[in-house]
């Protein structure tokens, strides 16, 4: 029964974090949901170079890290769906399997709450939850 519960959860939460990642990757390359509303910032981000390296602008980066953060919540989401679609019985003996997907939830969780808005707050809060609450159940 718990492990019915518990992979449930982990299906839930990953999803909730996969979908994040999803709708993050389609506004990053085809929408303007992530485009800076001041023009100007835009054609600033794209002349501007890094103090790190000349070889990239600050428009490349941006383009970049979004591609890439929602990249890792599907990854992440990928991982435990097929964990606990197809190899639950792993989970339920080793669960430290979820340990690193609760630390990512955990980040992204403080991430969203210094940095992003209160949408992304309450759905990676709510997806890493239900990897908690996983947890929680499997080691009872």
């Amino acid at each position: 029964m718990a492990a019915t519960a518990a992979k449930v959860l982990i299906l839930l939460g990953a999803s909730t974090f996969g979908v994040l990642g999803g709708i993050h990757i389609a506004y990053t390359f085809w929408s303007d949901k992530l485009l800076p509303r001041d023009q100007a910032a835009i054609d600033a981000m794209k002349g501007t170079t890094l103090v790190l390296t000349r070889q990239t602008t600050i428009w490349d980066a941006w383009i970049g890290f979004n591609a890439s953060h929602s990249l890792g919540a599907i990854l992440l989401a990928a991982i435990y769906l097929l964990l606990a679609s197809q190899h639950m019985d792993v989970l339920a003996r080793s669960q430290s399997l979820l340990l690193p997907g609760i630390a990512a939830g955990c980040a992204y969780v403080w991430l969203a709450h210094a940095y992003w808005f209160r949408t992304p707050f309450i759905g990676v809060t709510l997806a890493t939850a239900c990897l908690v609450a996983a947890f929680i159940l499997l080691i009872l």
